[in-house]
């Protein structure tokens, strides 16, 4: 009934899901009203109107969140979606805010990442409220409008509501997210000074500490490049040299990936440190080199470093060099840890500290998310794991994944959908979209686990 239902509103949700694709919601200057910026606000307010039109209950919680609301009681099921979306950028061959409709897809900015999904997730609670399907729980489809750039939003939701006592987000992938490792950002620091015949002017690299950098450079003065030449010939580095007045500059190019998984890029830093220690340098600069060779090194899981956790949810702990800034006189070295969710920050850090006594560099700027883990056998795992099981005919195994959604800014939640295995990773890409058929199953999908969870 609920399949049959959603199908029949196939044209309204694809329109309703235009219509949210055609506002450009980037977050911009705080105005009265409207924390994120006028954009987003739009945003926000087309979301609320299509869900009035609908025949939902809505409430604008002081422009930085709103919900449709369908049901009766004290408790309430959510479901999690964000308006705001990231830039544009380049490359695209369709309108980006143009909501587009060809080729059996809906292309722009948020079709994918949120906008489509919420909106699918609404239409499922339309059929269920159109059908007058008996729920024993309120439902809210919730609209958040700041995960792209910090989740704000959900801070100030929950100090003017209470949380869902189960919720989920799609913003994510399928089948189930379960467990999300916790995050740990740092920042490797020392002071020092530098003699003798081989001077680091400079090291950088790096764009931002989530990111395996793909680029890394350094002026080094006074270097043997026979030296230099021999290892990049015998380890087969892509590293090119170019010779100037105050000495070498060594260009380091590696292969991008997420920082959550660094084992799928190659460190350009790292293998510029690589390089860099087998020249003699003196001092501390020296002992530094060569604690983050032999400390780091191409070493992604912390093993070497006093970090090597694991545990059997989420698999073993990855680390990722992601931004350094070295002169003469200084390091600042940012790394990112992806550790596992039965683990905690103190363990990582004792670890860590304790295997960089002797190297003259402290830890510092530590930031942190919390894991995030359901079990298993938990209520809300098995009954998303039920609807995606009715309605798509897989009954998948629940991922543990080493990034983090936005299932962690809301208590009870996990991450749920949108994204089918085998898709690829379209959201923040140029031309992104999401099929029409990826879109109603979406909505299929969200109905039955409303209806499971609520009913």
């Amino acid at each position: 009934m609920l399949n049959k239902r959603i199908d029949e509103l196939q044209e309204e949700l694809l329109s309703s899901t235009q219509r949210l694709l055609k506002i450009r919601s980037l977050e911009g200057q705080a105005l009265p009203g409207m924390p994120f910026g006028k954009e987003v606000n739009d945003a926000l307010m087309e979301a609320l109107k299509i869900s009035e039109e609908l025949g939902f209950k809505t409430k604008n919680v002081d422009g930085y969140a709103g919900y449709a609301e369908y049901g009766d009681g004290d408790e309430y099921i959510g479901v999690l979606g964000h308006l705001d979306v990231v830039p544009e950028g380049s490359g695209w061959n369709h309108e980006p805010y143009g909501g587009e409709i060809s080729d059996g897809k809906v292309w722009g900015r948020g079709s994918l990442d949120d906008k489509g999904p919420i909106i699918a997730a609404l239409y499922g609670l339309k059929a269920i409220k159109d059908l007058n399907l008996p729920l024993s729980k309120k439902v809210r489809i919730i609209f958040g409008t700041n995960e792209e750039t910090g989740c704000g939003e959900i801070e100030y939701y929950l100090k003017k509501e209470k949380a869902p006592i189960m919720a989920f987000t799609p913003d994510a992938e399928f089948p189930i997210i379960y467990a999300e490792k916790g995050i740990l950002n740092f920042t490797m620091h020392s002071d020092f000074s530098q003699s003798g015949n081989v001077i680091i002017s400079y090291i950088k690299g790096g764009e931002r500490v989530n990111i395996v950098p793909g680029y890394c450079e350094a002026l080094v003065k006074g270097a043997d490049r026979a030296i230099l030449d021999s290892y990049i010939i015998q380890n087969r580095a892509a590293i090119d040299i170019e010779e100037c007045e105050e000495g070498m500059i060594l260009k380091s190019h590696g292969v991008s990936a997420h920082g959550s998984t660094p084992e799928k890029g190659k460190n350009a830093i790292m293998e510029l440190i690589l390089a860099l220690n087998t020249l003699d340098i003196d001092g501390k600069a020296g002992i530094i080199i060569d604690t983050l060779a032999h400390k780091i090194g191409r070493d992604v899981n912390g093993e070497n470093i006093g970090a090597g956790l694991w545990d059997e949810p989420s698999g073993k702990l990855t680390l990722n060099a992601g931004v350094i800034n070295m002169t003469e006189t200084s390091l600042d070295f940012r790394i990112d840890i992806r550790y596992p969710v039965t683990k905690n920050k103190t363990e990582i850090l004792d670890g860590i500290e304790n295997s960089l006594k002797k190297s003259e560099i402290e830890i510092k700027d530590i930031d942190e998310v919390g894991p995030l883990y359901f079990s298993k056998d938990h209520e809300l795992i098995k009954k998303l794991q039920k609807a995606y099981a009715e309605v798509t005919g897989f009954d998948s195994e629940p991922l543990a994944i080493g990034g983090g959604t936005y299932a962690k800014s809301m208590p009870n939640t996990v991450a749920f959908g949108p994204a089918f295995p085998g898709r690829g990773d379209l959201a923040h890409q140029p031309n992104e979209y999401i099929s029409i058929d990826d879109l109603m199953m979406s909505a299929k999908i969200y109905g039955r686990a409303i209806y499971e969870l609520a009913k």
